[in-house]
């Protein structure tokens, strides 16, 4: 299936590394693809960025049939574009598709535009150490009928937007308040898919956390709220005793790129690596044993987030003596070293543009 190209007449100014914040930001292109029952997936085509025109009854905005992906687009040193597993996210999205009700994708050819649209945008990509350009993938449901179905159109859209460094200070360890109440999903429901109503459903908690002073939450299982799931938007890691220990995938936990790009990095190093329930308990209990060295958050967005200090039901305590423990930095820069082509990738996980 060709896709159409169509270039914007009117580009927009390229802003300069110092004005880069995260998704404010979008280049001059972006790629569409249509779905009907009659077609299937057709017309696929890259066209200027612009506004879309959905009607007021679209399925999207009253259901939530949507989903997305989240990736990005590196400068190699020698300027070349890199992209890290991409098919990875690909594959995700369709698993989040068939959770959603949405038709699968073509995944080649979806790999194919991202390609092809990241290169015809290739300008836009900063090359300042910690920038990239962060590719966003997304589905949604656009009937224009009420009723709660499965929609018969959808619109497969691509965005890209270049982003600066997440941390501009430095990797510096973050407060993470434990979430006792509020839950993010449950075995059986949308957790394992990157459906956009999950997101939504996490902003009071997350803007509780931050009204007592902590910069993201730590969900708890919504089952017995006993059990370690997620830190904010990012799938979490705890070195207990020299053994790096991160929550299973058991259906309500989102399966990242990063995490199973750190695990593979982790047994590589020989260093014990365990995916398994972890109760908050088991997490304190270590602390007060002196066992607790380190813990990170990790995903596409900020790569791996040192977490520095936890609070659950009036009780606070500091990991790692404010500073990102031994094994969270060596991850961080082995990471961003082959996802920009600056080490060596023994896995073959970059591909390039």
């Amino acid at each position: 299936m060709e896709i159409a190209i169509e270039k914007t007449t009117t580009p927009k100014q390229k802003p300069g590394a110092s004005e880069l914040g995260f998704g404010k930001v979008f280049t001059d292109h972006m790629f569409i693809w249509d779905y009907s029952i009659e077609n299937g997936w057709h017309n696929p085509r890259i066209v200027p960025y612009s506004p879309l025109e959905l009607d007021p009854a679209c399925t999207v905005f009253h259901y939530g049939q949507a989903v997305f992906e989240g990736m990005k687009a590196y400068r190699g040193p020698g300027g070349e574009v890199l992209l890290f597993r991409p098919e990875m996210n690909i594959a995700r999205l369709n698993r989040s598709n068939e959770r959603m009700s949405i038709p699968q994708i073509d995944e080649k050819l979806a790999l194919e535009a991202i390609k092809e649209l990241v290169a015809l945008e290739r300008d836009w990509i900063p090359s300042t150490p910690g920038t990239a350009l962060y590719i966003r993938p997304f589905v949604i449901a656009t009937d224009t009928h009420l009723g709660v179905h499965p929609s018969a159109t959808y619109k497969f859209i691509v965005i890209l937007s270049p982003v600066g460094s997440y941390y501009k200070e430095g990797l510096n360890p973050v407060s993470i308040y434990v979430e006792p109440h509020y839950v993010r999903a449950v075995r059986g429901g949308t957790g394992f898919a990157k459906a956009a109503g999950n997101y939504a459903g996490s902003l009071l908690a997350q803007s509780k956390a931050q009204s007592k002073g902590h910069d993201q939450v730590l969900w708890l299982d919504g089952v017995e709220r006993k059990y370690v799931e997620e830190v904010g938007t990012m799938n979490v890691f705890f070195n207990i005793g020299g053994r790096l220990i991160t929550p299973e995938l058991n259906g309500s936990i989102l399966p990242g790129v990063t995490r199973d790009s750190i695990l593979q990095l982790l047994r590589s190093w020989q260093v014990p690596a365990e995916e398994r329930r972890l109760s908050i308990d088991e997490v304190f209990q270590a602390h007060d044993e002196g066992k607790l060295i380190e813990a990170f958050g990790c995903g596409t967005a900020a790569v791996v987030t040192p977490i520095g200090r936890l609070e659950y039901e009036g009780q606070v305590i500091e990991i790692g003596g404010g500073k990102p423990g031994e094994l969270t930095q060596k991850l961080y820069d082995t990471l961003t070293g082959i996802q920009t082509g600056k080490l060596p990738d023994p896995f073959g996980w970059v591909v390039k543009v």
